[in-house]
């Protein structure tokens, strides 16, 4: 059985405005939704905030409980920003001008919507229709009106909404699990080293600039689509995101572009983003193993401690991963956020780090691969749930398959 197919604006309000009579006063408290609270690996909103109606009256974007988000710049569209709204403070929220806000008529649930548009190949074809300059290029809203979906039944919906939820739980699983192993590396590393503020055992201060060597990437034009066997892939920024090193998180460099080997990652390399947005930029990630050719982009540097600099990567890893550094870097970004935070090498050479003894590090280096021997199978678990929820996205949303 074929199922219509609709034009989004035909099954969904797209960015409704608040109506007249909403009932809010200025004192009253609603919530606030900027881009950073929304968790585009989840696709969950992770951070509510609450302002006065009378600061958020203007200049925002707003929803309600059971419409969906959209992000729409770059990198928060390609990173996956969506999210289905639910609690808000009296059932209204406000936030980001760069959301697109679904609101579901009849014909579909929300989370039907939400689905449809956290697809990597929605993703993927929307980036096709950026409209603006580098680094504020936008899905316009003319294209988000006109793109086809398919509507089922209501019934048929909720079937297909379950199945896809229980693989997101499933992944999620997986990710804590993850998420645990990575809190106790950086738990292990306070415990071994200090806080890397305080510096309570007195170690040596170097500046990185001093230890290590930089090395950045190119960004050729590339091709929104996974590399096939024998091809070279890109990095995208996101590969990087959480401070574990994801290299099918890639575009994919065409034929007519020659990959320099000098920009290829390796296993042991330490890779860190020197341009993103405020929670990824500055982020770390060390690369235990690559699974074929894969390119850094500009945006990225490989850091590399030089033969007398009695570093191990792994240390530095743990070290640049830890909350004050993190911080530390933040302060080192430069830019806005609708460019994308940036922090320039110079400034990166100045970042004093403390020196432990490299026996000590060596320790802590065994203690990290023997939690990431476990993590590995965590990460395997993780691999297996992304592509059932692609496969599950792929035949829910195909119009031919409904059966």
């Amino acid at each position: 059985m074929r199922i219509r197919e609709l034009a989004l604006a035909e099954v969904c309000d797209i960015n409704p405005r608040l109506p007249r009579n909403h009932g809010l006063a200025d004192d009253d408290v609603v919530s606030f939704v900027p881009m950073s609270a929304v968790d585009a690996v989840s696709g969950r909103i992770v951070q509510r905030l609450t302002r006065p109606y009378g600061e958020v009256r203007r200049g925002y974007t707003v929803f309600r409980d059971r419409d969906v988000l959209f992000a729409k710049i770059t990198p928060c569209m390609e990173n996956g920003k969506a999210a289905c709204v639910a609690e808000m403070v009296g059932g209204w929220g406000f936030g980001s001008t760069e959301f697109h806000v679904l609101r579901a008529r009849e014909l579909v649930l929300p989370e039907w919507l939400y689905f449809f548009v956290r697809r990597e190949s929605f993703r993927r074809q929307a980036v096709m229709s950026f409209t603006g300059t580098a680094g504020q290029k936008r899905v316009p809203t003319d294209y988000m009106a006109a793109i086809r979906i398919p509507v089922p039944p209501l019934d048929d919906q909720r079937k297909r909404v379950a199945a896809m939820t229980c693989a997101e739980r499933l992944a999620g699983l997986r990710r804590e699990s993850i998420a645990k192993g990575d809190e106790l590396v950086r738990a292990l590393h306070t415990e071994m080293f200090g806080d890397a503020a305080a510096n309570p055992r007195k170690w040596p201060i170097r500046t990185l600039g001093e230890v290590l060597d930089f090395e950045g990437g190119r960004s050729p034009r590339c091709e929104e689509r996974p590399r096939r066997a024998g091809e070279w892939g890109v990095l995208r920024l996101s590969a990087l995101a959480g401070s574990n090193y994801d290299e099918s998180d890639h575009k994919t460099l065409p034929a007519r572009e020659t990959p320099d080997p000098r920009h290829e990652v390796h296993a042991g390399d330490l890779l860190i983003s020197r341009k993103n947005t405020l929670e990824l930029v500055g982020t770390p990630a060390y690369v235990w193993k690559t699974g074929g050719r894969m390119l850094m982009p500009d945006l990225i540097f490989r850091l590399r401690p030089r033969e007398d600099a009695g570093l191990h990567p792994l240390y530095l890893w743990g070290l640049l991963a830890s909350a004050t550094m993190r911080d530390r870097m933040r302060l080192l970004a430069s830019g806005t956020a609708a460019s994308m935070l940036n922090i320039s090498q110079a400034r990166l050479r100045g970042l004093s780090i403390m020196v432990p003894p490299l026996e000590r590090q060596q320790r802590f280096a065994q203690h990290v691969s023997a939690l990431h021997s476990i993590s590995r199978q965590h990460a395997a678990g993780l691999a297996a749930a992304r592509k059932l929820i692609v496969a599950l996205a792929g035949r829910t949303y195909d119009p031919n398959r409904f059966i």
